[in-house]
């Protein structure tokens, strides 16, 4: 099945697969869906194309299988050590703190980086091995910055795009990285390289700049003006993409569905006011921020403990790192302190979960809520802010956002707020409270505004945007 035949790959981290236990004690490996899966099926199965990633298990991995949609699914093996290097330590230790405006100290380790280095010479072979001649190859995300180059330098003949799903610093910010030539060159080995807002596209072009390389025109959204011309005569394409989420997948709620957001509603005892916070437990998100707001609005008074709730839901992540592992402590001594002080017994003022939500009760989670807190540091789009806007296609709810989410671009009707700064989050929170009672028409046409910009701008407007731009390059000679 790895035959090179594929015309069209996609390169990810992880492959869109689980392992699951059967109740015999055997395992089997099934398909995983998700946001990136639900943008790139199309294509895929159009092309009956092949996704290259790893399964997320050490040591195992997969014989090459087809999903019923004919998309072949190609592992990449990485053993323990692979993940702690790779994974572990140079994407989430180095890259992702750095790209995330040291919100914690990026960590710079020769190890990692050598074991970065080969895990991504490794994809580079696979890739290599299933891609037909000519093919299209669409790198996601910075584990995988080093490949587009790797692959120019083994496949020549290939189209490649390359796309960032995390911010891209400033130019100051990324030049402490030792390695940042290497990083760089490994970029300019694709035909389009990709960011979420021209922001991040204008930071890339300004590093180029400093690094002598010939930068023509300015960053722009969905469209290509900005191009790096390299001295052997390659010309790269820089634009913005935003993504966003299969808004049909969150909206159109049936009778059935209605229900089960009264009866939860009910379980959490029929507070007048519900505020909800759906996160990966992860140091750039603000969970601790929001929760000290919160606590000091029922401290002051500003609110009630017997009319309002908060709900976070806060998915594990990376749980051996140590700044993750410090950010649960204090999110989860946060809820406890706030519980001990507003609390009553059989009544809690904060309802915390540890663990994932099923895709279903999540959208009743985020129908049921009255405002959606969203307060990331830092964040490259944030599709829960995208995913709260697409459940209320009734006009209902509200949402705080931080200034600093690249949602914020395209949700400009949401209560903004600086995270860094308590008493911003605290006076968008009140706000938002406040106009749900007091200019409920106001808000219904905030919110049917923000529903339209998503269910226009959905997922499929990202691929194909991108893909229509990778095309042009191909046909304007870039990969020459």
């Amino acid at each position: 099945m790895s035959e090179r035949g594929n015309d069209f790959v996609v390169v990810a981290n992880r492959l869109p697969v689980d392992l699951e236990t059967r109740p015999d004690g055997s395992h089997t490996w099934t398909p995983s869906p998700g946001g990136l899966v639900t943008a790139l099926s199309p294509v895929l199965e159009s092309h009956q194309g092949c996704w290259v990633g790893w399964p997320g298990v050490a040591d195992a991995a997969p014989e090459p299988f087809r999903t019923d949609a004919g998309v072949l699914l190609h592992p990449v093996k990485l053993t323990e050590s692979d993940f702690e290097g790779f994974y572990e330590g140079f994407s989430n230790a180095t890259l992702w703190p750095l790209y995330h405006d040291l919100i914690v100290t990026p960590t710079y380790d020769r190890d990692w980086w050598h074991a970065y280095r080969e895990v991504n010479l490794r994809f580079a072979d696979e890739v290599a091995e299933v891609a037909a001649e000519g093919a299209t190859v669409w790198v996601q995300d910075y584990q995988l910055q080093l490949l587009p180059g790797i692959l120019r330098q083994k496949r020549p003949d290939l189209t490649i795009g390359f796309f960032l799903h995390i911010p891209f610093p400033s130019a100051d910010l990324f030049r402490q990285l030792p390695w940042r030539e290497e990083l760089v060159r490994g970029l300019l080995g694709a035909d389009l390289i990709g960011f979420h807002l021209e922001a991040n596209a204008r930071n890339f072009l300004e590093l180029a700049r400093r690094q002598g390389l010939d930068v023509q025109g300015e960053a722009s959204t969905r469209e290509v003006t900005a191009h790096i011309r390299l001295p052997q005569g390659r010309t790269i394409g820089v634009g913005a993409f935003p993504i966003s989420i299969a808004a049909k997948d969150f909206a159109a709620f049936t009778g059935e569905e209605k229900g089960d957001v009264a009866k939860l509603r009910e379980e959490l005892g029929s507070p007048q006011r519900i505020i909800l916070g759906v996160d990966r437990l992860d140091y750039t998100k603000g969970i601790l921020q929001r929760l000290t707001a919160f606590e000091e609005l029922l401290d002051t008074g500003a609110l009630d403990p017997e009319e309002v709730t908060l709900v976070q839901l806060a998915t594990p992540s990376r749980e051996r790192l140590d700044h993750y592992k410090a950010t649960r402590s204090k999110v989860e001594e946060a809820v406890g302190r706030i519980n001990g002080r507003f609390a009553r017994v059989g009544h809690p003022v904060v309802h915390y979960q540890h663990r994932g939500v099923a895709k279903s009760l999540l959208r009743c989670y985020y129908r049921m809520a009255d405002v959606m807190l969203v307060t990331p540091f830092k964040d490259g789009m944030n599709l829960v802010a995208k995913e709260y806007v697409a459940c209320h296609d009734d006009g209902s709810g509200a949402l705080v956002l931080s200034e600093f989410a690249g949602a914020a671009d395209e949700l400009s009707q949401a209560y903004l707020c600086n995270p860094f700064d308590i008493e911003s989050v605290k006076a968008a929170l009140l706000n938002a409270l406040k106009a749900l009672d007091d200019a409920p028409s106001t808000m219904t046409q905030r919110m049917l505004t923000m529903h339209q910009q998503v269910t226009e701008h959905d997922v499929q407007l990202w691929s194909q945007s991108f893909l229509g731009c990778l095309r042009q390059a191909e046909e304007q000679g870039a990969g020459a």
